[in-house]
């Protein structure tokens, strides 16, 4: 275990919106997370907030546990995983929010999964001409990006500030291409100036060249225009 993991225990809660399981210490919490909204109080929705029927005794409220916001059975009957909230089980839903939720489902199942998984590369820090063989990979609490070899780093994922994805078999008219290496600039805390590490995929085994173009393909998936994943709703 890297130190960046020795405060993983997490704590079984119970808030209005449902049984979430969570760090036990804030430090530790995913940078992908997501804290609770408030809801919108009872007496400030009289109507629902989709298609404005009028609340009563038949027509009950509802409150979307991603959005906070109140609805009527028939715009927020959905149940859906919400692990961006650490929900133990899946929680009702308005239908956009649904929908957004579903949309991370296969960030949470696969490219997460991948990137903690790991793969190996030759590493390149700054300008330096020598490079170290070292199994990259994101830690358990998702903070770090943490890499091992002859020395170690752990690099906080909110302190990454460009993920460039190398590719090579790039033709003008438009053939396939493969992911081949990554340059990532970070800040080492309490410094402003950028740190740059070049990862290039190693070319021993073919086995390692498919684990680490999906690694690749992976950390692509979670970076968005140069920052690295923060938000899907938009």
């Amino acid at each position: 275990m890297s130190g960046c993991e020795a405060r993983d225990a997490k704590k079984l809660v119970r808030s209005p919106s449902g049984l979430r399981m969570v760090p036990e210490h804030r430090s530790a919490r995913s940078p992908f997370g997501l804290d609770e909204p408030p809801w919108v109080p009872d007496k400030e929705c009289p109507r629902c907030m989709q298609c404005d029927t009028k609340f009563d005794f038949i027509t009950r409220k509802h409150h979307c546990r991603r959005c906070g916001k109140c609805f009527c059975d028939k715009c927020c009957s959905k149940k859906v995983p919400l692990p961006r909230m650490c929900f133990v089980d899946p929680v009702r839903q308005c239908a956009e929010c649904a929908l957004i939720s579903q949309k991370e489902t296969e960030f949470y199942d696969k490219q997460l999964k991948v990137l903690m998984n790991g793969a190996t590369f030759f590493v390149t820090l700054g300008t330096s001409d020598k490079s170290e063989l070292m199994v990259c990979r994101l830690s358990n609490n998702q903070r770090y990006l943490v890499l091992d070899g002859d020395s170690h780093y752990e690099i906080e994922i909110i302190q990454i500030s460009t993920v460039q994805i190398l590719t090579e078999g790039f033709t003008p008219g438009g053939g396939n291409t493969r992911a081949i290496g990554m340059i990532l600039q970070y800040k080492v805390p309490g410094s402003e100036e950028l740190t740059q590490m070049k990862f290039t995929a190693s070319e021993d085994f073919s086995c390692n060249k498919k684990l680490s173009a999906s690694w690749l393909a992976a950390m692509h998936k979670v970076s968005k225009g140069g920052k690295i994943y923060r938000m899907l709703e938009k």
